[in-house]
């Protein structure tokens, strides 16, 4: 019989989705009240790669992702992305969100990263999506082989792309540092 172990804590992150920056700093200033300081941020960046939010978030959408420094046991990840879900409905009643005529002015995808993976949390079910509980699925979207990011054939082509791989390897960075530290 195995042997019944905790988890590993992991490496909070979240991808921000918007046409306007405002609206990440206050999402930012908000997650920082519930999951602590952010340590590692990404650059902004265009996000061009697919049309898919274009009809509820409009076009010209940028993205940015930032990680936590308290990292979070994985079972979390469901209440998690509940309230980034409660969060993008704030922002979206905010007078930030509403300049946009839009009905989604921000996509905040949480996840966590550990040593090998990339996982994130979704509400949508798929055949390569496990159910974490709390009406939410998750997935592990890319993983770390020989010293860098790969893709699986369902990753998300922006994932996939490379373009993000300096964050997601800053915060793999942090994510080891903390974890050899507290040994």
């Amino acid at each position: 019989m195995g042997q019944i172990r905790q988890p590993a804590a992991v490496k909070l992150i979240v991808g921000m989705l918007s046409q306007r920056e405002e609206l990440f700093a206050l999402a930012e200033e908000a997650m920082q009240g519930w999951w602590g300081g952010i340590d590692v941020r990404s650059a902004v960046l265009v996000f061009d790669q697919t049309d898919y939010y274009d009809k509820e978030m409009g076009k010209s959408l940028l993205r940015k992702f930032v990680s936590f420094e308290q990292r979070i046991d994985p079972g979390e990840l469901a209440g998690i992305k509940h309230r980034s879900n409660d969060l993008e409905e704030t922002l979206a009643a905010h007078p930030e969100g509403r300049k946009l005529a839009v009905s989604r002015p921000i996509n905040l995808d949480p996840g966590y990263i550990d040593a090998s993976k990339l996982v994130l949390a979704t509400t949508k079910n798929y055949s390569h999506r496990i159910y974490i509980g709390q009406s939410m699925y998750a997935e592990a979207t890319l993983h770390y082989h020989r010293g860098k990011w790969q893709a699986w054939p369902f990753t998300y082509p922006d994932y996939g792309s490379g373009l993000y791989d300096p964050f997601l390897n800053a915060a793999r960075d942090r994510y080891l540092e903390q974890t050899t530290s507290t040994r």
